[in-house]
């Protein structure tokens, strides 16, 4: 196990916290209906300190939620609408040149859109890939550089982004690098029949029921340093490492449905982005540390966009979801027989 000191402050903590959490869970509830599993991916994703891609048709209710997890965090947030004509300075502000009242003129700085804890990129693959990488520094360093000076964004810093499937017309594919900087992707799918009624009567009505909020940002920043506290079985850490180099295609241990069907494969920040997963996936089911099923229900959102089929698995109908299921299962299975 991984030991910490103060082992009964931190079982308080988390106990603590994940009463605080199925608070949080119960005011999203009151606007998002149905959706569980998106919604526990989202906040997962908070908690881990890291961005979340939900991907999904029009109006399935992710911008809706994006909105809500701002007010029930406590977070500030911003929305950016992108569109193909969309600049970089449009995210990231501009400096301007003003005159003063003697006459003097002097560059003032007017900080864009992603200056927020809560950053909304709706539609992120409708802009240029200029404008897309825009968010690259802004994703991994929680700073922005223009015209040559570095500036902090705020803390917490996380980017939810909304992204409609790359065959619909005029989107744009998100290169590999900015990918990767998503801790999760989050599938968002139509709901039952039974939801789908709930959600007409729900918000048709004279009145919406409006979100509370449950955290702030420094309840949010102490909630993920709880996170990283939670201490993680070695059977669980094994299990990690062993299905991240399992989907490796040049790994001479990998199984065959990989070395035969994968073009490209996870990094270590994807087992970065499962270990600190796992932990949170098991706050929010009320539990005081992870277990190896944790690893294989996580391995799909984790892996998916950090991984490609070869050209030729595509053109045999081969769906990579599929593959990292069958990978996660054979991992699992014999890190339990080990």
């Amino acid at each position: 196990m991984v030991e910490d000191h103060g082992a009964d402050e931190l079982l308080n903590e988390i106990e603590a916290l994940g009463a605080k959490l199925t608070t949080a869970r119960a005011a999203i509830a009151t606007r998002i209906i149905g959706q569980e599993t998106v919604v526990d991916l989202s906040l997962a994703a908070m908690l881990a300190g890291g961005h979340a891609l939900l991907m999904g048709l029009p109006g399935l209710g992710k911008t809706r939620l994006v909105e809500t997890l701002a007010t029930v965090m406590g977070l500030t947030g911003n929305r950016i609408q992108f569109t193909p004509d969309l600049m970089p300075s449009d995210i990231l502000g501009s400096e301007v040149l003003e005159t003063a009242s003697d006459g003097s003129r002097a560059f003032r700085y007017i900080e864009g859109p992603i200056f927020a804890q809560l950053l909304m990129a709706d539609e992120i693959n409708r802009a240029s890939p200029r404008t897309q990488s825009a968010l690259l520094q802004a994703m991994q360093e929680r700073e922005v550089t223009v015209a040559g000076q570095t500036r902090a964004l705020p803390a917490p810093f996380h980017v939810l982004a909304t992204q409609n499937p790359i065959e619909q017309e005029g989107t744009y594919p998100l290169p590999e690098a900015q990918l990767d900087r998503f801790l999760v992707k989050i599938d968002v799918e139509y709901p039952d029949r039974a939801t789908e009624r709930a959600i007409v009567l729900a918000t048709t009505g004279g009145a919406e029921a409006q979100a509370t909020g449950v955290f702030d940002s420094a309840s949010l920043i102490a909630a993920q340093t709880i996170v990283r506290r939670m201490p993680v079985g070695d059977k669980v850490v094994d299990l990690i490492l062993d299905l991240v180099r399992a989907c490796r295609p040049d790994n001479p241990d990998a199984p065959e449905t990989v070395r035969s069907h994968v073009a490209w494969g996870p990094g270590p920040r994807a087992a970065q982005a499962l270990m600190l997963l796992v932990r949170a996936q098991a706050l929010l089911d009320g539990r005081l540390a992870p277990d190896v099923s944790d690893v294989a229900r996580l391995a799909r959102p984790v892996l998916a966009h950090r991984m490609a089929l070869s050209f030729a698995a595509r053109a045999e109908g081969i769906v990579l979801e599929d593959v990292i299921d069958e990978v996660a299962a054979r991992t699992t299975r014999i890190e339990q027989a080990a």
